[in-house]
């Protein structure tokens, strides 16, 4: 670690109260990438949520799936790592939640356009 980096979480922790001194202090805390990443992945859900409004046919079903199978997977690991990453672990099934609904709508969305061809190509 960087000796700007130590400097900087040691002033820090100086001014953190004592009542948050065990969040700032725990091995997945704010001075560590453990809490960092998670935080940041939140933008993730945030997109997710944002792309309920798109249309269904602008939705990639292979780029869904893969957010949705990550987010199933990081879920699970959150759990199997020491210490346990609560954080990481909610964003993650969030993550996969907004996921799942967004594969659904394309799903849905495919299954009518193909109910749609169908009279059309059974009448020739």
């Amino acid at each position: 670690m960087s000796l700007v980096y130590k400097n900087s979480m040691k002033a820090i922790g100086k001014i953190v109260p004592g009542s948050l001194q065990p969040l700032w202090n725990h091995p997945a805390g704010p001075q560590t990438i453990f809490f960092w990443a998670p935080a940041f992945k939140w933008g993730l859900v945030i997109a997710g949520l944002g792309d309920i409004q798109r249309p269904a046919s602008q939705i990639s079903l292979g780029q869904t799936g893969a957010l949705c199978a990550t987010g199933i997977i990081w879920t699970r690991y959150s759990l199997a790592i020491t210490p346990k990453n609560w954080s990481l672990c909610s964003v993650n099934f969030f993550v996969a939640c907004t996921a799942i609904y967004q594969v659904f709508r394309a799903i849905q969305y495919q299954r009518e356009q193909a109910a749609l061809l169908e009279p059309a190509t059974n009448g020739k």
